[in-house]
């Protein structure tokens, strides 16, 4: 009896007539799954972890000889009140870190400006110059412990930063280790903490990537982020595909500058949000894997594996948390980092309960942090590599993930390429429309979200919130202006005036004229705004 039979049969003896589900991205799941929903054969498609396509992962032993990176994203107030939370993270297992900026470090503000004071370390740790990155990692040793940045506009000074205390910690650069959010595009369509148009943005991009690939081989230049555009509304198809779009960008403009694909690519990596449909985001990372190593090794002619490897972090929480049964989002968070491993993740955020409401407290924190390490160390999740390759299932919707995937990039392409489609607004406009329908579907309860419009409840128990410090703003403003004192006014100026020239050539690389004005305590606002008198400023398109 073949198959198509028995499935025939299965539908006679069960009275089954039930209809396709649908994944929260909209894709249609059959009520059940035999061998011929899945095609092409083993080693096309599927294959063994660490070798092309990378379905598997990308590592031939994934967790069986480590764990993925547990790096909670954390950081608040001055560099003193986040260094000892990192240090207290640390202690309680965490192995790797991961830096929350506040709001007016994101767009190039300084402490003082007039525009930041209500926002200052309220977010995010405050960073004005290299005198806070000195307190911000004071005890931590950067060639022990890898380091994620999430800024975007602001990351060549960050990157600066961190490569200046690397040194002034007498660590070779060779061995220092972290990751540059720094993708820009994102910025202008699903989170907003650009500062300067677009192209001089990608020059800027660019620069960090090549300069690292020459200066911090093992530092990842950029963090190809769709997270962002997941949380705006985007679903998971559209996420993968406006990300991979995205990367295809980073690539073209650091070949456009002469460097061979297979120096730089190594260190490219991607960030996602994971949402709570778990056999949808597993399909959404094994389907990006195989299309990124075909693109790669394709398109750009990538000869060294790593080129095509999809290496990834995520986090887990996001727009999924609810400030409704907010104890719920513990559970919604420990599904997610299940899916996330059963996905093939390299390092993992879980939120905390509380943050739809705040930053976490250090309680909180820890809570979420256990949760990985328990799904580590006490489920059996990580015993075996991709435990669910081979499922009927999971094996169909990775290939129909990747066929969506294909066809909305492709639709990009169409429509004139992502930068293109950035500028006009159109990405924008595709993510509004998908985010209304979504929050229609959550108001019309056809799509559940437990103790929002399903299983409502009195809440119960009362949330212990963290507490911004009202000192926080003199602190900071405080130490600025010691920086300011004690500096060598003149050297800052001449750096400045260099980093202003050096911006009016396009073809000068820019972060040597960074990484000097850093060297010479040149503040976050200073920098931007002298890179800001020659690029400008991004005007948004009107989305209707």
């Amino acid at each position: 009896m073949n198959e198509t039979e028995d499935k025939r049969r299965w539908q006679e003896t069960s009275g089954a007539t039930l209809k396709p589900r649908k994944t929260l991205s909209g894709l249609s799941v059959e009520p059940l799954y035999l061998p011929e929903d899945h095609t092409g054969t083993y080693g096309e498609k599927v294959g063994l972890p660490g070798e092309y396509p990378f379905t598997r992962g990308v590592y031939s032993t994934m967790y069986l000889e480590r764990p993925w990176t547990m790096r909670q994203y954390s950081g608040f107030g001055t560099a003193e009140d986040t260094n000892a939370r990192y240090k207290r993270l640390l202690a309680e297992g965490q192995t790797g870190l991961s830096v929350a900026f506040d709001l007016p470090t994101q767009v190039g503000l300084d402490s003082d400006a007039e525009e930041a004071e209500v926002e200052v370390g309220r977010v995010g740790v405050a960073v004005d110059s290299l005198a806070d990155f000195e307190v911000l990692f004071d005890g931590i040793p950067l060639d022990a412990i890898s380091t994620s940045f999430t800024i975007n506009a602001t990351a060549p000074v960050i990157l600066a930063m961190y490569m200046l205390v690397a040194e002034k910690q007498g660590v070779p650069l060779r061995k220092v280790s972290g990751t540059t959010q720094n993708d820009i595009l994102k910025e202008f369509v699903a989170r907003g903490t650009w500062i300067f148009p677009v192209e001089p943005s990608l020059r800027l991009v660019t620069d960090s990537v090549t300069f690292s690939a020459e200066r911090l081989p093992r530092f990842n230049p950029i963090s190809i982020a769709g997270a962002h555009f997941r949380d705006a509304g985007a679903t998971a198809v559209q996420e993968a595909a406006f990300t991979l779009s995205d990367g295809i960008v980073y690539v073209e403009r650091a070949l456009q500058r002469g460097m061979p694909v297979d120096q730089f690519a190594p260190r490219l990596s991607f960030y996602f949000y994971t949402y709570t449909d778990i056999f949808e985001e597993v399909a959404k990372y094994r389907a990006m894997r195989r299309l990124w190593a075909r693109i790669m090794k394709e398109r750009f002619g990538a000869q060294d594996p790593r080129s095509m490897m999809f290496r990834f972090g995520v986090v887990c929480g996001g727009k999924t948390l609810t400030r409704q049964q907010p104890l719920n989002n513990v559970i919604r968070v420990a599904y997610e980092a299940l899916a996330a491993v059963l996905g093939g993740v390299q390092s993992m955020f879980t939120a905390a309960y509380d943050e739809a409401y705040a930053i976490p407290t250090e309680a909180s924190a820890i809570l979420a942090l256990r949760t990985q390490q328990i799904l580590a160390d006490e489920t059996g999740v990580a015993n075996t590599i991709d435990p669910l390759a081979g499922s009927y299932y999971v094996e169909a919707l990775t290939d129909k993930m990747e066929a969506a995937i294909v066809a909305t990039m492709a639709e990009v392409d169409r429509l004139g390429g992502m930068v293109r489609c950035v500028e006009s607004g159109t990405i924008q406009r595709m993510i509004a429309d998908e985010a209304y329908r979504s929050e229609r579907a959550i108001a019309s309860g056809e799509q559940v979200v437990v103790g929002v419009n399903r299983y409502q409840s009195r809440e119960a128990g009362e949330l212990h919130l963290h507490a911004y410090d009202p000192s926080i703003l003199q602190r900071q403003r405080e130490r600025l202006l010691s920086v300011r004192r004690h500096r060598d006014g003149g050297a800052v100026r001449q750096c400045l005036s260099d980093l202003r020239a050096a911006c009016r050539e396009p073809e000068k690389p820019l972060m040597p004229y960074i990484v000097e004005a850093v060297r010479a305590y040149a503040t976050v606002g200073e920098m931007t705004s002298t890179m800001q008198e020659v690029f400008g400023t991004f005007q948004e398109p009107v989305v209707i």
